[in-house]
Order: structure tokens, then sequence, then C-alpha cells
């Protein structure tokens, strides 16, 4: 069991640390110490669903339903490409560190944007619910629930350690300058994101 479980780990760690949707803002969120618990907590939560729910099986009717994999994609890519504006919006009217926080975002804007990314963005469910499902079929009961439970485990370790370590670049991001690079970096990660998804609907 203790090896399904750091396969678990090692393999969903692998998935989620490449730059996302999610990262990036959770990212940006940690930088401006901007509602991070609750926001790292739902990622990590979501992904600890979606695992669940891929590790039970739920992986294999997904990949059988194309009209529910098109729904979500072209909604997703909609969503990435509105966000990838609003990101270059504000790399064209960078704010330092302390500007960022007057005005700062509530928390229901927050939520519902964290939620908007995570269950909008098909890549979240080809990872957790079809990949990381289908690869638990290697292993049986107890075993694959320690797959499962040590895939979910790392999603709570990089969730909360990139919004709570994001604070160690706070001294970089005193200056408007900093702020212009890292949204035209996520404007630029929302909107290939966006794209590749686009390309795959008009592919289908």
């Amino acid at each position: 069991m203790l090896s399904a479980a750091l396969s678990g780990f090692l393999l969903g760690g692998s998935l989620i640390i490449a730059i996302g949707a999610q990262n990036a803002f959770i990212l940006r969120q940690g930088l401006l110490r901007e509602h991070v618990f609750i926001l790292s907590l739902i990622c990590a939560l979501s992904d600890a669903l979606l695992i669940t729910a891929g590790v039970a099986g739920l992986g294999t009717l997904i990949a059988q339903s194309p009209a529910l994999i098109s729904v979500v994609t072209l909604g997703g890519a909609i969503f990435l490409f509105w966000y990838a504006s609003v990101a270059f919006r504000r790399a064209i009217h960078p704010e330092a560190m302390q500007a960022a926080r007057i005005g700062s975002s509530s928390l229901r804007a927050a939520v519902g944007t964290v939620l908007a990314l995570t269950f909008l963005n098909p890549h979240v469910y080809l990872d957790t619910v079809v990949l990381l499902g289908g690869l638990s079929a290697r292993f049986e009961g107890g075993s694959r629930a320690a797959y499962g439970a040590g895939a979910a485990v790392a999603s709570f370790v990089w969730f909360f350690g990139l919004g709570y370590g994001a604070r160690l670049l706070q001294p970089l991001f005193a200056k408007p300058a900093a702020w212009r690079v890292l949204d035209v970096i996520i404007g630029f990660v929302m909107a290939g994101i966006a794209l590749s998804l686009l390309v795959r609907f008009l592919n289908n």
C-alpha cells in the first residue's frame, strides 16, 4: 500500500506542478496574501474529489461522453480567454504590492474565479479523473485507495505550498514592473490553454 500511495503522490504531483490556470491564480493570490487558505483548500479539495471519482471509475464514463467533453471544453475556452484579457489589462496598468491590496477582490469573487478555473477547464478532468483514475486500475482494494489518497495529498502539498510560498517573492513584487511581467505571463498562459481547448473543440 505504501508503494501505491507513493506512486499516486508522485504522479499527482507531476501533473499539477506544470504552469496552469489554477496555479497562476493561486500564485497571484499568494503574492497579494488574499484568501490564500480558503482558495488553496478549494483547489486541493476539488482535486481530491475528482481523483476519488476517477479512482471509483468515473473516468471511463467521461471518456465515453464526447458531448459532455465538448460542452466543458468550449465553456472553458471562453472563460479562459476572458480571464487572459483581464490579465493583459492589468499588465497595461501595473500596480505595486501595496497598491494591489487596496480594493482587493472579495472572497466571493475569488472563490467564484477559482471554481471556474477548476471546473471549466477540461484539462483538470483529463488529468485527475481520466488519467489518474485510469492508472489506478493497476491496483486493487486497499492499494487502489492508497494510490488515490497519495495523489490527493500531492494536491494539498502543492497548492498550500504555492499559496503560502509565494510571499517569499514579495520583495520582488514591490515594483510595478514585476506585476506587469507576472500578468503578461498569466495572460499568455490562460490564452494558450484557451486556444488549445478551442482547437480541440473545433477538431471534434
